[in-house]
């Protein structure tokens, strides 16, 4: 394959970096230079800061010079870029990924796809007939809660930041941690996977010197930051089979079979939404008799106990 020319090479990069710039937080040369390092793009630094102030001076951007390093944005304004252009059928679909994985993807992603994100939202506002069906449909939309709904816990940006960053780039996190008790503690941790519960966030992560995995909430980071220290991924660990063993909910993997008696208005639904694969269904003249393997867990007990009297003679038996 003939080698591009420098003059279509520096075009490209030029596009890269407007295409990173975003409008409402602020960019460093820094932060593009590391993001176009991943993309494939290898320029030195003072390269990056060069094509930026050159942007700055012909585009609608805002250089701030309060503090070194300078951060870059687009005015609120102004235009931007962006090709190739998004349809509203992809400006719904981006919009909706924002809205519900947003603390799911890496945060350097996130911060690439900004402008992605922006573009989408501006489309959906135009005030033509265009988007209206899509503007709708964002509307007609919505994950509700199956309990209570609770505020989420405030999590430091910083700090979520940063964990994302190691668990991305497999790197040992330093942390500061404040457990449930009160107790502040620091410690080098192995991130392995970031799960949402609710409205909470946790990290599953090893501490450094044990073998076995820990769940953290988030909200409790006092203080993190990513070492330049990499470890291993470990190959025995499997986020979505920890899940599956009842981690999240307090288990150890321990499966049981479960029998009880509950009321029909209050188990109706598990004849729709049953417990396991295998579960069993005896019907009653005034209640079901349920049958079930599942995992034992302290969140188990917790659901069981929710309906009160409505749920009597339960029996746990280990398989």
């Amino acid at each position: 394959m003939a080698k591009r020319p420098d003059s279509l090479e520096t075009t490209i990069l030029l596009l890269e970096i407007l295409k990173r710039i975003p409008r409402k937080s602020q960019v460093t040369a820094t932060d593009l230079h590391k993001q176009l390092q991943n993309e494939g793009f290898i320029r030195d630094l003072r390269t990056i800061q060069r094509h930026l102030d050159m942007l700055s001076e012909h585009f609608d951007i805002d250089r701030d010079e309060r503090s070194k390093p300078y951060g870059y944005r687009w005015l609120e304004q102004a235009q931007g870029i962006s090709l190739p252009s998004l349809t509203v059928q992809e400006s719904l679909l981006l919009s909706l990924a924002e809205r519900q994985l947003r603390l799911l993807l890496p945060q350097k992603l996130m911060k690439s796809m900004s402008g992605f994100f922006d573009q989408a939202r501006r489309n959906l506002r135009q005030p033509s007939t265009a988007a209206q069906r899509e503007r709708q449909w964002l509307k007609k939309v919505r994950v509700v809660a199956t309990s209570q709904p609770l505020m989420p816990p405030v999590i430091d940006d910083a700090v979520f930041e940063q964990v994302s960053t190691a668990l991305y780039d497999n790197r040992v996190l330093l942390i500061e941690y404040k457990n449930a008790a009160g107790e502040i503690r620091k410690s080098r941790v192995w991130p392995l996977g970031l799960a949402q519960q609710g409205p909470r966030l946790y990290l599953v992560c090893r501490f450094s010197g044990y073998d076995n995995e820990r769940c953290l909430a988030l909200h409790r980071f006092i203080k993190a930051e990513v070492l330049m220290e990499q470890f291993p991924y470990p190959s025995d660990f499997d986020l979505e089979k920890f899940d599956e063993d009842g981690r999240f909910g307090y288990g150890q993997g321990q499966r049981i079979q479960l029998h009880f008696h509950i009321t029909k208005d209050a188990g109706f639904h598990l004849t729709e939404s049953p417990l396991s694969l295998d579960q069993k269904v005896i019907e009653h003249e005034e209640h079901y008799e349920i049958t079930a393997t599942v995992v034992d867990s302290a969140m188990l007990i917790w659901w069981l106990r929710g309906f009160g009297e409505e749920v009597w003679g339960v029996e746990r038996s280990d398989i």
